[in-house]
């Protein structure tokens, strides 16, 4: 969805629609680099506050009674979805792998770039969830017929009406605030006075950082936040000649640490819930005291991690350069 609201934004400029890969590296090595600075923030720091955990209750289900094996249906239908899973992607490979497949680029053979695979990526995705689903539904019983497969498509979109309806209000804020010419406007007034600054590329984007970090503690919505500035950021870094897919990537730097310890994050009074089984006496201030080490470690570690990455020039993507 980002990448989508980021091609909206591009469009204002004329530039060249990316895909949903083009933070793919970048996503990728941030994957390793946060899990080790997450390990070492709860050994190292979390941990030793905490002291040694001593169940209160096993009535909760913590313990042993908590652990339950998988019912012969259960293991069925995973073997199911792993095998239907498994020929999909051998289908996809080859569909794609081959000399000459359909999905390789029909002119220069290539499967990465402006290329049928890649332009079909949401919709093998897509597939990959819906085998799955189907196949784990067939082996474990509980999908006699397609319209229990139906009915549990219509209840998953029932829960995700929510999600639905703001992707509504966004497209028309969208439409709306590009109508205005503000955000073109807004660009060339703000990049005006950043080219005049003259302070160069990598300052600019941890300033922008910074602000979509400040802005991530009332908006913690990934979506919503990016659909107001992408139109924004977009036009003015591309004006100082700093790629889509690099404000992209410092985007998603800044909107990921402060969800953890905001109070607007719909999941943050789920994570009291589950804290809660194992002490009582959690409230809202206990988690997010535990975890601002965290948010404020993998936000500086992260920040200098991505200025490493654009530093030393490396993809974002395939066939993504960082910078500009």
């Amino acid at each position: 969805m980002i990448t989508e609201i980021t091609n909206e934004a591009i469009g204002l400029i004329g530039g060249t629609p990316i895909t949903i890969v083009a933070n793919l590296f970048f996503g990728a090595a941030s994957t390793l680099i946060l899990a080790i600075i997450g390990t070492l923030i709860t050994e190292r720091i979390i941990e030793p506050r905490l002291g040694e955990y001593v169940p209160e209750s096993t009535e909760q289900g913590i313990g042993e009674g908590d652990q339950s094996e998988l019912s012969g249906d259960e293991s069925r239908g995973l073997r199911f979805a792993g095998l239907g899973v498994l020929a999909f992607v051998l289908l996809v490979a080859l569909l794609t792998v081959l000399p000459g497949a359909p999905l390789r680029d029909p002119e220069t053979g290539d499967i990465i770039g402006n290329t049928p695979f890649m332009d079909s990526l949401l919709f093998i995705i897509t597939m990959i969830f819906l085998v799955a689903g189907i196949l784990y539904g067939i082996g474990a019983r509980t999908f006699n017929s397609a319209n229990d497969v139906i009915n549990s498509v219509t209840k998953t979109f029932a829960g995700l009406s929510g999600l639905i309806f703001i992707l509504l209000v966004i497209a028309q804020f969208i439409a709306y605030f590009n109508y205005s010419n503000l955000p073109t406007i807004a660009a060339m007034g703000m990049a005006d006075v950043l080219e005049q600054a003259n302070i160069g590329a990598i300052p600019l984007l941890v300033g922008m950082v910074i602000v979509i970090t400040i802005l991530d503690i009332i908006i913690p919505g990934v979506v919503p936040k990016w659909a107001i500035f992408a139109p924004v950021f977009i036009p003015i870094f591309a004006r100082l000649g700093v790629s889509p897919q690099t404000v992209l990537a410092a985007y998603r730097v800044g909107d990921s640490p402060m969800n953890v310890v905001t109070p607007l994050m719909v999941y943050l009074p789920f994570v009291v819930t589950v804290a809660q089984k194992y002490k009582k006496d959690v409230g809202l201030g206990t988690v997010v005291s535990l975890m601002l080490p965290y948010a404020l470690l993998i936000l500086v570690l992260w920040v200098l991690f991505f200025v490493f990455w654009f530093v030393l020039g490396i993809p974002l993507g395939p066939g993504y350069p960082v910078g500009t």
